[in-house]
């Protein structure tokens, strides 16, 4: 199944273009976003959460996503919740 496009960024200019998706089969969110600056990934490998190893896994990365997309990633939490039969 291809993905469902939720949004981008509606500051978009022509270089640059965080945007959310639906994966309503294997029941995921697809986002792209801004790599983080060199501080700010380290930042979050250093952070400790319990049960998990500190560190950014080889196949996992950090973006960065702007607060005024929030509404696209409720947008696309209720349109995985359709898909999963949760609503």
């Amino acid at each position: 199944m291809p993905l469902l496009f939720i949004g981008i960024d509606p500051n978009t200019g022509d270089h640059e273009s965080p945007t959310i998706w639906v994966d309503e089969k294997n029941e995921e969110l697809v986002l792209q976003g801004w790599k983080p600056g060199a501080d700010l990934e380290a930042e979050c490998a250093a952070f400790e959460v319990p049960g998990h190893a500190k560190g950014i896994p080889e196949n996992e990365a950090v973006i960065r996503i702007p607060a005024r997309m929030v509404p696209m990633i409720r947008e696309a939490c209720d349109a995985i919740e359709r898909a999963d039969g949760i609503l």
